[in-house]
């Protein structure tokens, strides 16, 4: 339970702070406001326009050849990687010549000649998003521009640079193994060229023709073996080319490629992680420092997947070269094969029919070798020609309304400054909470001064003679004489008493003469005495002169019955200060102010002495050390802790008897510390008609009765 009110009791702290500052908190809140909406009004006008492409893997529309390369699904890596390519710069690059932005931007911004292609690329770069649209291979390429008509054109122009970059990419590769097919097709031309002009000349010489002839089985088995060597020499060659053009590709390259040229599930799975840890790497480094140990372990581990890569390809190569050797190995003893058995048929037939039979079985390989590379390359030159469809562009970007601009977002900004004017504003109502000092609770008088609050004064308090005794705020001052009498020697009524304060201004002046129109009121004899011979007021609240006063008592000049007047107040009398000198200091020394005192309390019931400032004046010492009690007025929220501090042991250095403290000008509707104090006091004086009549011994109270003070509860 205690914890829960301690909870309770902060929660109320805070809201305190709130209330009491909002101008503050309702200032700073407007400012941002403002000044948020000026900027907002004042920024220009953004249009964004969207196209939707579908990507895929490389694909022919149509099969032509029959292929074991299984089509490709989803693959989030695949289309993380293109979202990099399309930004990338050769992709802008071709958008910016081929809208001719750099003189197109040159006249927006009022440049003379043309803007280096490295600067458009910087503010394309900021102006082009890439986004995927939910877990399919559609993507949203967004152009963001203040005009809506090149921001349409900048999304379509990148779709299809994109779409040409990779049918281009596509072909470039095709192309490549295109021509070293054609190479090889020419050196083989001239093998053939080569062993028919061998054959044609052992005809000539032998006169042997293999018209309408029958070979041995020996001339068989060289057909079959014939056969397989081509097969050899094909695949030989196959390797051998694919070797080259790996060889002959840089890094990058080979790292996009390496899916069409090798199917290594390794290679594919250290380039997709590979991709993946550079992309989850850009978008940390937009947030996070260099130094972030995020940041470290990325860089880390992607210089380790790029080692691994780098060993996968020298794995794939060397692999590659072995496969080369193993073909090439198998081509020589196919070689040697046929020579066995070549020369086997020598030893069986006679020379010039084995001559004939070598050198055609040599042609016929040699034709067989040029047909198939021919074959080949007829059918690489056909699938370059098919339609491919690796991009497709689903939507293309419509100029956006002109009447509906995506950026600056004014309902979104307004809002948003609502909410960082408040917090801004509680947070400096928080600091300025913090740095001041002031007193502002009851709690903050017993901490800090260790004494009691016997009254608590609202604002905008005036002179009860003003007001009228059945005042809301009579009551007020009814409940600090009750709280006065029981701090007093327990409970005891009369005496004399000083209203003391810090400082100037914190409405000691007001809180006496009050607390003197209350006493008198309920029938004690009461006494005024203006002692603040520098600032006197009393006399204005009374609306008497002030020509003669107490400075004549202290020098003797009128006596006490030529100095006290009655004033219109029933049982109230006042004695002024009088003639203010130019030299007060020594004028209320302790000898004359302690017979004062003594014959003014044998006249009355109560004696109240406005003092002086307690900061810098002695006369309120002399005052404080001989009256009976002294009552120290803190105005709320004016001075800091410290004068109050120092006023209490100013009284007690001298002897003076404190009775409590009342705090002063209280604004009870803007804190709801002391609603409960105060709330109360309108409802109950409302109903004042509707109470009851007083009993003949209530009305018939004589005058004892009327010195009786009240039960009311005490501060």
């Amino acid at each position: 339970m205690e914890e829960t009110q301690e909870k309770d009791i902060h929660f109320l702290d805070y809201w305190r702070v709130i209330r009491s500052r909002k101008e503050i908190i309702l200032a700073v809140t407007l400012l941002v406001v403002v000044t948020a909406t000026a900027y907002t009004f004042t920024r220009p006008k953004i249009y964004m326009a969207s196209s939707r492409i579908s990507v895929g893997q490389d694909a022919l529309t149509t099969e032509v050849f029959h292929s074991n390369q299984s089509a490709s699904g989803y693959n989030p890596i695949f289309v993380a990687t293109q979202y990099e390519i399309i930004k990338s710069r050769q992709i802008l690059y071709d958008v910016i010549r081929n809208l001719d932005l750099q003189r197109k931007w040159a006249a927006t911004f009022e440049v003379e000649g043309l803007i280096p292609i490295e600067e458009c690329f910087k503010i394309l770069d900021d102006q082009v998003k890439v986004r995927p649209y939910r877990d399919t291979t559609l993507i949203d390429i967004l152009a963001y521009n203040q005009d809506p008509e090149q921001a349409a054109e900048i999304a379509n122009a990148v779709a299809t640079a994109y779409s040409n970059y990779r049918l281009d990419h596509i072909r470039e590769e095709v192309s490549g193994s295109i021509s070293v097919l054609r190479s090889e097709i020419a050196k083989q031309e001239e093998k053939v060229s080569t062993a028919e002009d061998g054959l044609q000349e052992i005809r000539e010489e032998t006169d042997f023709s293999l018209v309408g002839g029958r070979l041995d089985s020996a001339s068989y088995q060289l057909q079959e073996l014939e056969k397989d060597r081509i097969d050899a020499r094909v695949d030989m060659m196959v390797r051998k080319a694919r070797l080259d053009k790996i060889l002959a590709m840089g890094d990058k390259e080979l790292l996009y490629s390496i899916d069409y040229i090798a199917r290594d599930p390794n290679l594919s799975k250290y380039k997709d992680a590979l991709v993946d840890m550079e992309l989850s790497l850009k978008l940390i480094q937009q947030q996070l420092g260099p130094e972030h140990p995020d940041v470290i372990r990325l860089l880390t581990g992607r210089d380790l997947m790029r080692t691994n890569l780098t060993d996968a390809v020298k794995g794939l190569k060397a692999g590659l070269n072995a496969d080369l050797e193993v073909a090439a190995q198998r081509f020589e003893e196919l070689n040697m094969a046929i020579e066995e058995v070549r020369q086997e048929s020598i030893d069986a037939q006679g020379t010039s029919h084995v001559r004939i039979s070598r050198e055609y079985r040599k042609v016929a390989l040699e034709t067989e070798i040029l047909n198939a590379l021919r074959a080949r390359i007829a059918q690489e030159g056909i699938e370059i020609q098919m339609p491919r469809s690796p991009v497709e562009v689903i939507e293309n970007a419509l100029t956006p309304d002109e009447n509906k601009p995506v950026s600056p977002n004014y309902l979104f900004n307004i809002l948003v400054s609502i909410v960082v004017g408040l917090g801004l504003g509680i947070g400096m109502a928080y600091f300025i909470e913090y740095l001041d000092t002031s007193v502002k609770t009851v709690e903050d008088v017993e901490q800090h001064l260790g004494l009691p609050v016997i009254g608590i004064i609202p604002q905008k308090v005036r002179p009860l003679s003003e007001e009228g005794p059945d005042n809301p705020h009579a009551e007020v001052y009814r409940l600090l004489r009750t709280n006065m009498l029981f701090s007093n020697k327990g409970g005891l009524g009369g005496g004399a008493f000083a209203v003391a304060s810090g400082g100037v201004g914190e409405g000691k002046s007001t809180t006496l003469f009050n607390l003197a129109y209350v006493c008198a009121q309920l029938g004690d004899k009461v006494l005024i005495v203006d002692s603040d011979l520098r600032r006197p007021v009393q006399h204005t609240f009374l609306d008497m002169s002030n020509r003669y006063g107490l400075t004549n008592l202290l020098v003797r000049d009128l006596s006490i019955e030529e100095i006290i007047k009655p004033t219109t107040i029933p049982n109230l009398h006042f004695l002024s200060s009088g003639r203010i000198p130019r030299a007060t200091a020594g004028l209320l020394d302790s000898e004359r102010m302690r017979d004062l005192v003594k014959n003014l309390k044998a006249r009355y019931d109560y004696v109240f002495f406005d003092s002086p400032p307690l900061m810098g004046v002695s006369d309120a010492s002399i005052l404080a050390s001989e009256v009976d009690g002294v009552l120290l007025v803190i105005q709320y929220r004016k001075y800091p802790r410290t004068m109050s501090t120092r006023a209490k042991r100013t009284i007690e250095t001298v002897g003076g008897n404190i009775l409590g403290v009342v705090l002063n000008n209280i604004n009870v509707m803007r804190d709801d510390y002391y609603s409960y104090y105060h709330g109360q006091y309108p409802y109950y004086y409302s109903r004042s008609e509707e109470s009851i009549e007083p009993t003949d011994d209530q009305a018939a109270g004589g005058e004892d009765s009327r010195k009786k003070p009240k039960k009311e509860e005490v501060f």
